[in-house]
């Protein structure tokens, strides 16, 4: 057993059995489920629009090249610089490379998964640089040393009362306040961060290829001052982000916010298309767009599963996943948790290492119901499974259970050997599996076989 899946089946025991977590969790996804029917209720049909984001997505992908090249040759003209990274390594030296040019003290960023899918604040800090998280749910993340929960609400499992402890033991303030006083003491700690800061790192939500832009959405406004008032603003961003045409936010900035929040959409919306112009007042002076890989055109050159990069990070996958709800997010011990996080994270990380997370589910189709852009996650999920048991990466005794199960199967004859107890003893006993942490399976005293004769006076067919 590798060291990863050890680790998730310890933390995921613990998680399961926590009933104060699984109580968090159910309450916050509730108020979610609660908000996102309203929020649906924006588009006139939604099955259709989220079958147009889809083909929309589709015709990105397809031409995912010429697209990104499009969008490099319009935002250079206006005086950003383009960096093409291949992986976490080559994006972490652009970065310090620009911090060192700049004579970079303090980084402020705004939320963004890419970054902490290059562990980017970690690689801050060993370099002498001091990197403050100005979302609210990443900033408590960070004050607390963790990671990010989920993929939109970094700070799902924890409640206020939790914050409000955490704020007293960090920050010195009164235990017990109210998320209002959370949140205006969070503003005075970040304000000055703002303006003291040399470089301003952003995420983006959408590569906008026409227009040359990146497309910012968030609720706080923390985005806008961290790509703003920095005389440096540094872009990280996946290269599947790439969206034809501005015309398209008018679906997909909709879609992101309500099956994200369940919002109709979020409160501050940007597009930032460079750096500051002559004729403007404000911004910064020096603009850039690190465009990462990592593994990406991993995604992209297999046929099963290039339409993951479909993803545009709404977590809703997440939410409807009962795995997800059961275990939480920090025990997938990956950057992207819940389904979409197992779809993507064998091809980004090595399927030799992480093949497990694609059988840390249910198939219950709930991630593919829920998804805006109809990713077929379950079935890519299978296709994950399929691959790691034809590289070897499955046990002997699991590949001959199955090959005895699947004839068993096709057998009717095999299938009524035995009796009842014999059946019981060898599924409950030999595959112990099952019953680690499930009731026992009883097989019927009498087979299919036998009920239907005695229902019918006639054998089955």
């Amino acid at each position: 057993m590798g060291a990863k899946l050890s680790a998730f089946n310890a933390k995921s025991k613990i998680k399961a059995a926590d009933l104060d977590h699984r109580r968090k969790i159910n309450f916050n996804i509730g108020k979610y489920n609660a908000t996102v029917p309203a929020g649906k209720q924006q588009f006139v049909d939604i099955d259709l629009s989220s079958q147009k984001a889809k083909n929309i997505k589709w015709k990105a992908i397809e031409h995912l090249d010429t697209y990104l090249e499009e969008f490099e040759k319009k935002i250079t003209e206006r005086g950003a610089n383009v960096l093409w990274a291949l992986d976490d390594k080559e994006a972490l030296q652009f970065i310090s490379d620009i911090c060192k040019e700049k004579h970079c003290k303090t980084v402020v960023k705004s939320k963004s998964m890419v970054t902490e899918e290059i562990h980017l604040n970690h690689h801050l800090e060993s370099i002498g640089i001091e990197s403050i998280e100005t979302d609210l749910g990443e900033y408590i993340q960070q004050l607390d040393g963790e990671t990010p929960y989920h993929i939109v609400t970094p700070a799902m499992h924890k409640s206020k009362e939790d914050v409000a402890n955490l704020f007293a033991r960090k920050l010195g303030v009164p235990n017990g306040l109210t998320p209002e006083e959370i949140t205006q003491i969070a503003r005075k700690e970040l304000r000055q961060k703002f303006a003291d800061a040399e470089v301003g790192i952003t995420g983006g939500n959408f590569i906008i290829a026409d227009v040359g832009g990146i497309a910012i959405t968030e609720n706080e406004g923390n985005a806008r001052l961290s790509c703003s008032m920095p005389k440096t603003h540094i872009v990280i961003v996946g290269i599947e982000k790439v969206i034809p045409s501005m015309k398209d936010l008018a679906l997909f900035w909709p879609m992101l916010s309500t099956f994200g929040t369940g919002q109709k959409i979020t409160v501050y919306n940007t597009i930032v298309t460079g750096p500051r112009q002559q004729h403007e007042t404000d911004g910064p002076t020096d603009m850039y767009v690190i465009l990462l890989d990592n593994g990406r055109t991993n995604l992209l050159q297999n046929p099963k599963t290039r339409e993951s990069l479909y993803c545009i990070r709404c977590g809703a996958c997440l939410n409807a996943c009962p795995v997800y709800k059961n275990i939480g997010g920090h025990s997938y011990d990956t950057t992207y948790s819940g389904p979409i996080g197992s779809v993507i994270t064998p091809h980004l990380k090595g399927i030799n290492e992480y093949n497990h997370l694609s059988f840390a589910s249910s198939l219950c189709g709930a991630c593919t119901a829920a998804c805006p852009v109809k990713i077929n996650i379950h079935d890519i999920l299978l296709h994950n499974r399929r691959e790691a048991v034809i590289k070897g990466n499955s046990k002997l005794s699991e590949r001959l259970a199955w090959q005895i199960w699947k004839r068993a199967c096709n057998s009717r004859g095999m299938f009524n050997m035995g009796s009842y107890k014999t059946k019981n003893f060898v599924i409950n006993k030999l595959f112990s599996g099952w019953t680690y942490n499930r009731a026992p399976l009883q097989f019927s005293s009498k087979t299919f076989n036998q009920l239907w004769k005695e229902r019918t006076n006639k054998p089955a067919e």
